[in-house]
């Protein structure tokens, strides 16, 4: 079972840094670690639809509605990080503004990337990358390397290509229905 101390320190591991014992323990790696975790976390969480932190949910409207062009107006769930589809609705059915969705639809169906603090939940390969994400930020202020950093960016990069195809073979192939466009092609 992964803490986040585990994963901070595979990160300072990979900078040749001393280990923490605590988030709290007052030295300069914690407290890096303890200001660029949580931003660095919900980065690598947002930039791929990780298999575990995708949630399902459901939204009713706001008592207030829009000013105007649209009927209703409904607020992201609290824990949304990147919105991946509103089901049944088109991309012009729809406008995000601020932390809003506003449509004709009085029942929203949506599916996203939810904040997942808790890292017990994380995927083996989201944790490997997170920590070379991690590693990344602090390489400057622990190091001084310019060489290292550049490395660790390239290792991130790579980790995450890795996890995405990983990642992406544990669902079943996304079938699209065919629409009129594409019907009268053949």
């Amino acid at each position: 079972m992964a803490s986040v101390v585990d994963v901070i320190n595979k990160a300072l591991d990979l900078l040749g840094h001393g280990a923490i014992t605590s988030l709290g323990d007052g030295t300069k790696a914690a407290n890096l670690a303890t200001r660029d975790w949580p931003l660095v976390r919900d980065l690598v969480l947002r930039d791929h639809p990780w298999n575990f932190a995708v949630k399902r949910s459901t939204t009713a409207p706001l008592v207030e509605a829009p000013a105007w062009g649209f009927s209703y107006q409904h607020e992201f769930p609290s824990d949304l990080l990147r919105l991946l589809e509103i089901r049944d609705l088109r991309a012009d059915e729809y406008q995000i503004e601020g932390n809003k969705i506003l449509t004709d639809e009085s029942v929203l169906y949506l599916r996203y990337i939810r904040q997942v603090t808790d890292p017990n939940e994380y995927d083996a390969l989201f944790i490997d990358t997170v920590s070379l994400r991690l590693a990344y930020e602090m390489c400057e202020s622990l190091t001084q390397s310019n060489t290292k950093r550049e490395l660790l960016w390239r290792d991130y990069e790579n980790s995450m290509t890795r996890a995405k195809l990983v990642d992406a073979q544990e669902n079943p192939p996304t079938v699209f229905a065919e629409d009129s466009w594409l019907e009268s092609r053949y």
